[in-house]
Order: structure tokens, then sequence, then C-alpha cells
């Protein structure tokens, strides 16, 4: 698991591994804009560095962790703006707002990278779940979830809230069955709306005195007359 890239504070380097991470990043992010990201392999990225396979996997692990390196700089933003920008994403709004909020920003977030999120979140298979970023969605949503609904299971609907920005199921929806970004943001919508809603208490019986007996609905004492 890598460390999260948030916010403003990058793990210290070495000159000489700073210098090769950024000509990997170059090597990788082109080689995705000219032929896709599906096209790119650890090989061809370090041919392309001018630097040893060893060194790209010793530096990233993966290809997921190479991927989501190359994304980084559109993940900080947005995750500066849930932590510490300007409400209704960032505080400072109700948190049933909050949640809404950054539903859309995320699929706004998944519509400008999907085929790269698409590839990262793939390989391996549970490449999105063990993600820095996932984990970090995750617990944001569980707070805002606790403060709506303190005796629901916040984790399990944060993970619920979260399965439908899937790169796979979101490309889907977009390329395969034509919905329009809108309708999957108003889907969000229904969505948050079910499940930040706060629950009612049932009203409360009123306490019999000892010895008395139910009335029934017709107002007679005990049962039928």
């Amino acid at each position: 698991m890598r460390e999260l890239p948030v916010v403003g504070r990058p793990p210290a380097e070495r000159a000489d591994a700073t210098h090769n991470r950024r000509r990997i990043l170059r090597a990788a992010a082109e080689l995705i804009a000219t032929r896709g990201p599906e096209a790119v392999s650890m090989d061809e990225v370090a041919r392309a560095a001018g630097v040893g396979v060893g060194t790209v996997y010793r530096r990233f692990g993966d290809r997921a962790r190479l991927v989501y390196a190359v994304i980084d700089d559109r993940e900080r933003d947005f995750q500066a703006a849930f932590i510490q920008g300007p409400a209704p994403l960032g505080p400072g709004a109700a948190p049933a707002e909050r949640v809404r909020a950054f539903l859309h920003a995320l699929a706004d977030r998944t519509e400008a990278q999907a085929d790269l999120l698409l590839m990262a979140e793939s390989d391996p298979p549970e490449a999105r779940f063990r993600e820095g970023s996932y984990m970090l969605y995750r617990r944001h949503l569980e707070i805002l979830l606790q403060e709506i609904r303190p005796d629901a299971d916040a984790a399990y609907l944060a993970d619920a809230l979260l399965a439908p920005l899937a790169a796979n199921l979101f490309l889907h929806q977009r390329r395969t069955r034509g919905m329009p970004l809108d309708r999957i943001k108003a889907g969000l919508d229904a969505l948050a709306g079910d499940l930040t809603a706060p629950r009612e208490r049932p009203v409360s019986e009123p306490r019999r005195q000892q010895g008395e007996r139910p009335v029934d609905q017709g107002g007679a004492v005990g049962g039928a007359v």
C-alpha cells in the first residue's frame, strides 16, 4: 500500500530517486497519451524512460500503482477540495449536503480519467480497494454518515455509495448504455438520499397503569364484545 498523496506532504527522496521517478512518470504519461492505457507495460515504460525494469518495479511495485502515480496530480487537487476546500464539498455544510457534493465531484473526477482509473483498478482485480485514495474516500463518507445516522453501519454504507463509481461500471453506463453524466448523478442522489436520511424514532405507546388492559381499535376494553 502506498502512502496517500494528500495534501502537500510529498515523501522525502534522494535526488537520483526523484530524477528516476520523474523520468518514469513522464514516459508512462507519454505512452498512455499516444497508445492508450491498455498498451502500457512496465517493460515499455522502463525502455521509454531509459531505466532498468527493476527500477520501475522497485519504485512503483506494479502497473496499477504506476498508473495511480500518473494520475496523482488531479487526485491531489480532488482530495484537497473535499478536505479543506469551500463548502459544500469542503467543510462548513451539513453532512448530507457534503455527501451529495462529494459523490457529484467524484463522478466528475471519474469522468475525467475513466480509462486510466479502469486500468489502475483492474490490475490486479482488488487494486481499487487497496489504494490509499479509496480508503480516504471511504473514511470521509464514514465520518459524514456517522454524523447523520449514528446507529447505522457507516463502513458498509460508505462502500455502497462508492460502488457505483467503480471505473468499470461507470464506463459501462456511460459508453455501452449511453447514460449521460447527469443521469448518473441523479442516481447517486437517489442512493444518497435514502442512505443519509435520518431514521425517525417510532412513537412509543403510552405507558399503561398496572392491571390496565389495552383498548382495541373499536374502543372496547380487552378484545371483542
